[in-house]
């Protein structure tokens, strides 16, 4: 994710921000889960999406401190 992928995340309603963060988290746990069952075929995946959760958050966390 590049800097103007981060810039297109603060532009997003909050809404949506915490619809993404759900679907982040559980494709996490699954892709966590497909690890102990069977063979990740990708392990970059995991990189990619704690760090795109985190970048979610924060961005949440600073509207919150807006308010």
């Amino acid at each position: 994710m590049t800097m103007s992928d981060a810039k297109e995340l603060r532009d997003k309603p909050t809404e949506d921000l915490e619809r993404d963060l759900e679907g982040l988290v559980e494709g996490l746990f699954k892709l966590r889960f497909r690890k102990v069952t069977d063979v990740v075929e990708n392990p970059a995946e995991f990189k990619k999406s704690r760090r795109q959760i985190a970048r979610i958050k924060t961005i949440l966390r600073e509207r919150g401190i807006k308010r």
